[in-house]
C-alpha cells in the first residue's frame, strides 16, 4: 500500500466519522471487560454451565 493510498484511506475514514451524528458516535455499547480480555471463552463456559444445571 503506497503512502498516497493510505492517506486516501485515512481521509475517507475521517470523513465517515465526522458525518455520523455525535449521539450515534458516543452511543457505542462497551463490551464487558471479561469478554474483551478473554474473548468468547467466558460466554461459552457460562452457556455450558447453564445447560448442565437444567
Amino acid at each position: 500500500m503506497s503512502s498516497q493510498e493510505y492517506v486516501k484511506y485515512l481521509a475517507q475514514r475521517f470523513v465517515k466519522y465526522m458525518e455520523t451524528p455525535k449521539e450515534q458516535r458516543t452511543k457505542k455499547p462497551k463490551e464487558k471487560l471479561l469478554y474483551r480480555w478473554f474473548g468468547m471463552l467466558p460466554l461459552s463456559l457460562s452457556m455450558l454451565i447453564r445447560r448442565r444445571r437444567k
